[in-house]
């Protein structure tokens, strides 16, 4: 249904197992990638997932370890065969970032559209309608141009079919009105899909959010989101000051922002070099946030609607 899967979940430099920073989202048959570390399309091929199924490619920020893998991947992709463009989303500073890596990726046989958000798509949260997918980004605090991203697929209300026998709706609408058309006859006439569909149904959605201190903004992005993946750069206790200084985050302080957002799980991801066993220091979570998982390359998960 929505298959989410970490190609990378290192910070600054790729360690033996671990790859830098990338995360992969699949919904029939889009895929969308945030970050592009190094190592990103290693793991996908280890995956057996598509390169040329990707359409959009989403930036937190454009440090080295989220957007280095990005001109391997783009020719890879153009060796795939692709013609459909690609597009690339992120903070303001896209274009010229792209314009400096594709000197080494010359000669792609699709285009490249370029997307930079503006200040007040990402103050407001506004809503980008991805394929069938849903993003809004949201401001992360990490002394340079940086976002998170929400991402979820909608579900439409059930349709009634005794609501549209009851209104005397002719069957022909039906459909027509489930897929969410008006319809106004010739006689004035109007059928609104409103009449025939039930109350809302809930949907799914994932919260992404790396490099930043902890702030009200990612914290209401994630509101009740079924996963939220986070960065923990660091899981020793006494790294919280190390943390603030260099504008990360402590398993501790993503983990409340967690439990602020009442999430349903939350995944670490983006470790320290220096913390090879991220496992370790999960205690240091869990006491706040249970539900709290160490990520690691190719930890995937399959989300579907809940049954009603």
């Amino acid at each position: 249904m929505f298959d989410i899967c970490l190609l990378g979940t290192g910070g600054m430099m790729p360690l033996p197992g671990r790859w830098l920073t990338s995360c992969i989202m699949r919904y029939k048959g889009t895929s969308l990638l945030i970050d592009c570390g190094e190592g990103t399309q290693v793991t996908l091929r280890e995956l057996g997932w598509s390169f040329k199924a990707i359409d959009y490619i989403l930036f937190t920020h454009y440090h080295g370890d989220h957007i280095s893998g990005l001109p391997g991947l783009l020719l890879t992709i153009g060796n795939c065969d692709r013609t459909e463009p690609v597009t690339l989303i992120g903070p303001r500073g896209l274009r010229k970032i792209v314009e400096g890596l594709l000197l080494i990726a010359p000669g792609l046989p699709f285009p490249i559209v370029c997307q930079e958000l503006t200040a007040e798509q990402i103050q407001k949260q506004q809503e980008l309608m991805l394929g069938e997918l849903y993003v809004r980004p949201c401001q992360a605090d990490h002394g340079v141009p940086c976002v998170g991203y929400s991402v979820e697929v909608k579900r439409q209300p059930k349709f009634d079919p005794a609501r549209a026998k009851e209104a005397g709706i002719p069957l022909p609408y039906w459909r027509r009105l489930q897929n969410g058309e008006v319809i106004t006859e010739d006689n004035g006439t109007v059928y609104e899909p409103s009449m025939v569909l039930g109350s809302a149904r809930k949907g799914l959605k994932v919260t992404y959010c790396t490099d930043s201190r902890p702030k009200e903004s990612i914290v209401r992005a994630a509101q009740k989101a079924d996963l939220f993946i986070c960065e923990g750069m660091y899981g020793e206790p006494d790294k919280q000051d190390k943390a603030a200084k260099h504008k990360h985050m402590s398993y501790q302080e993503a983990a409340q922002m967690a439990r602020q957002a009442q999430v349903q799980e939350l995944w670490l991801t983006h470790f320290s070099p220096a913390m090879p066993s991220p496992k370790a220091y999960l205690k240091e979570a869990t006491a706040i946030f249970p539900n709290t998982k160490a990520g690691k390359d190719r930890m995937m998960k399959e989300f579907k609607f809940e049954e009603e």
